[in-house]
């Protein structure tokens, strides 16, 4: 499976600018040149982004700018991270943390291993943080896992950067007057995925099992599916309360309206690629059927376009 190597327009590059914190414009490349893959691209894009802070509630801070969605929890104790981001926003990510709170990193949690949410893992844990993710997650950390979407071979954290703290099904953390509840999703985006729902402040951070208006990527190679995702937007779905604010892995926040509409999109498009498979037909052949096209003005403009989100559904039925 093989991305399309139709190069980004301005009107795609703008969207990625707002959603997957992308920069608005990309230096042109000579004709000759190949079209930088996805991992350089936000790579780039997390080179040159200023890191944004937006306060939800009970003092979560979410943090965008590198790479996936990010939250922070300040303590008198310290901090409370959710996810890493890319470790070259280092400085620009240390420096926004000290604005929110004095104190050193005490604990960050992983939602799954996608380098986007834990390259920063390496110089959290220098601060003095306790990391804590999914089984799955510690065992894909210490791998060379190829992701042929990407465009990248992904080789092991330093043992510095990787999980002390494992989770297997549940775990609930105590911390800054509020109570953190970390649940594994079971195999969905990846197989390793986990929720952080913050009760009292009832903020849900889901990584990424939600792209909030974007076409998500599904990891076959870390046991991801079509079907685990929509298994991933039904749990979303419980856990939300109407007046939760939902963060998703990319994208803004939302709430149950807009998980209600994610898990709908997904479970149309799996049944319009199904249906199209079933009768014989190739994965070019569905690919030319445009199974997604109701839905791609809204989904469908960012790194995972039409084509290769219907390979990644295709894959899965």
């Amino acid at each position: 499976m093989t991305l399309s190597s139709r190069r980004p327009t301005s009107a795609r590059l703008l969207l990625l600018a707002t959603t997957l914190a992308l920069p608005g414009s990309v230096s042109a490349q000579v004709a000759s040149a190949p079209a930088p893959t996805p991992y350089e691209i936000i790579n780039s894009a997390a080179e040159t982004s200023e890191i944004s802070a937006q306060p939800l509630r009970g003092g979560v801070v979410l943090l965008q700018g590198s790479g996936g969605n990010m939250a922070v929890l300040s303590s008198p104790q310290g901090l409370l991270m959710v996810d890493a981001g890319i470790a070259l926003s280092e400085d620009k990510l240390e420096a926004k943390l000290h604005e929110i709170g004095p104190g050193p990193i005490r604990f960050l949690i992983n939602t799954h291993w996608h380098w986007d949410h834990t390259d920063g893992n390496v110089w959290v844990q220098r601060d003095g943080a306790i990391i804590v993710g999914q089984a799955n997650t510690a065992k894909h950390l210490t791998e060379s896992i190829r992701v042929v979407e990407w465009g990248h071979t992904f080789t092991p954290l330093p043992a510095s950067g990787r999980i002390a703290l494992m989770i297997r099904d549940e775990m609930i953390m105590a911390f800054g007057g509020d109570e953190l509840r970390l649940r594994y999703y079971g195999p969905s985006h990846t197989d390793g995925d986990i929720s952080a729902y913050f009760t009292k402040a009832d903020i849900l951070l889901t990584g990424d099992t939600w792209w909030n208006g974007l076409y998500p990527f599904i990891d076959y190679v870390a046991g991801g599916s079509i079907d685990g995702m929509i298994g991933a937007a039904n749990a979303n779905l419980e856990m939300a309360g109407q007046r939760t604010i939902v963060v998703p892995g990319h994208g803004p926040t939302g709430g149950r309206a807009a998980l209600q509409e994610y898990r709908d999109m997904l479970v149309t498009i799996r049944s319009n690629v199904a249906a199209l498979k079933s009768q014989g037909m190739t994965l070019d052949q569905v690919i030319a059927a445009r199974p997604t096209a109701a839905f791609d003005a809204k989904w469908g403009q960012s790194l995972i376009g039409p084509e290769l989100f219907t390979r990644l559904v295709y894959r899965g039925v």
